[in-house]
C-alpha cells in the first residue's frame, strides 16, 4: 500500500523514531530502535515507548482497514509486557480483527527477533 507519510507519519512518530515496514490493508508493521532518549532508569526501553509503539501500528491498521480519509481514535487498549529491550530494534505487527461500521478491534505483537515482548488488544472508534 503506497500512502504518502504525512498520513502514516505523525510528529510523535517521529519523535519516537518510528519507521513504517509494511503497510497493507487492515496491517500495520512499524519498526522502532532503542534510541538513548527512549530508555528508562533501569536502562531498558521504556514501556511507554512500547506502548506507544503499539497504540501507533493499531491506529494504522485502523487507517489501512477504513482508508485514510476517516479518523479513528483509541477507545481501549490492555497490554502484557514479555520481557525488557535492552539494545536493537523491535518490530509490533498489528492486525484488525474486526471491521465495523462503528468501532474496530485490533491486536498487536512487539517481537525482538523472534521473541514476543509485548502482546496488546485494542478498541478503536471511527469518529
Amino acid at each position: 500500500m503506497d500512502i504518502p507519510d504525512e498520513l502514516t507519519q505523525s510528529a510523535y512518530f517521529k519523535t519516537l523514531g518510528c519507521r513504517v515496514v509494511q503497510l497493507d490493508e487492515g496491517v500495520a508493521v512499524v519498526a522502532l530502535p532503542l534510541e538513548p532518549h527512549l530508555r528508562n532508569r533501569g536502562n531498558v526501553m521504556h514501556g511507554g515507548a512500547l506502548f506507544s509503539l503499539v497504540d501507533i501500528t493499531m491506529g494504522l491498521a485502523c487507517s489501512s482497514a477504513h482508508g485514510f480519509d476517516k479518523q479513528s481514535v483509541t477507545v481501549e487498549c490492555k497490554i502484557n509486557y514479555m520481557r525488557a529491550v535492552a539494545e536493537g530494534e523491535v518490530i509490533c505487527t498489528s492486525t484488525v480483527l474486526h471491521a465495523g461500521r462503528r468501532t474496530l478491534v485490533v491486536e498487536a505483537d512487539v517481537r525482538q527477533n523472534d521473541k514476543l515482548v509485548a502482546k496488546a488488544q485494542g478498541t478503536f472508534a471511527i469518529v
